[in-house]
């Protein structure tokens, strides 16, 4: 049978009102889909916020301060030499340690050897020490212009990198480091990180940290007894 105009015009009408429909199933679609593109954006974004937020620096536990305010103690043990013909005699001090720069991922700190006192005809002059620390390190800073090197440092987006020898403190593990006559250890013992340091003929430098105190022994030496000093904490007390 052949179709009627009416047919034709009923047919049109159908096929129009299917094209809508598809087009406006697309259209939902394509909503749908950008709606699901900018969840998946935020979730992202919120998901590297909060990992970037966990990634800041944790203290380390052998060496921080509360502020960058300086906090002081007392040490106290003797000191030898060529000089000093009673052997070793009492040596006293008072130990500064400061904060004098932070970053995100740690910290820079000046520690200083001050008011020493002994009865030898020389008084001793020990010279300050600053170390960079991380969250799982302690490292000396052995640089000559020492303002210079912390304002760059302290610019950094990630520590610089640190030569084995220049390793003062660790949080995990042990460490050993040969150079030339030099022999270097770092151990852990209960809430003490020791470094020690020996050269062939004699010399030695040994640095304790305690955890939740800092630096509780500061000790060195030259030769066999030609010059030296033993110093250990006793008291502490903020400025």
């Amino acid at each position: 049978m052949a179709a009627t105009h009416k047919d034709v015009e009923l047919i049109c009408a159908a096929l129009a009102r299917a094209s809508r429909a598809e087009n406006f199933r697309r259209a939902l679609s394509n909503h749908h889909a950008l709606e699901f593109r900018v969840i998946c954006r935020n979730f992202t974004i919120v998901t590297l916020s909060i990992l970037l937020a966990g990634a800041t620096y944790a203290a380390n536990p052998f060496l921080d301060t509360p502020d960058d305010k300086p906090v002081s103690a007392n040490f106290r043990g003797t000191e030898w030499g060529d000089a000093i013909d009673e052997g070793e005699i009492p040596l006293t001090a008072r130990v500064v340690t400061t904060r004098i720069a932070k970053t995100s991922w740690g910290a820079i700190f000046k520690i200083e050897f001050v008011d020493l006192k002994s009865r030898a005809p020389e008084p001793r002059k020990i010279e300050p020490e600053y170390f960079i620390v991380t969250g799982d390190r302690i490292v000396l800073l052995n640089e000559e212009n020492i303002p210079a090197a912390v304002q760059r440092i302290s610019a950094l987006d990630k520590p610089p990198e640190f030569q084995p020898d220049e390793i003062y403190g660790i949080t995990s593990g042990e460490f050993t480091h040969q150079e030339g006559p030099w022999r270097t250890t770092i151990e852990l013992k209960g809430d003490r990180c020791t470094y020690l340091a020996n050269h062939s003929s004699g010399h030695f430098k040994k640095v304790v940290w305690k955890k939740g105190v800092g630096l509780v022994e500061y000790s060195a030496g030259y030769g066999a007894m030609a010059d030296g000093y033993r110093l250990k904490r006793t008291a502490v007390r903020t400025q």
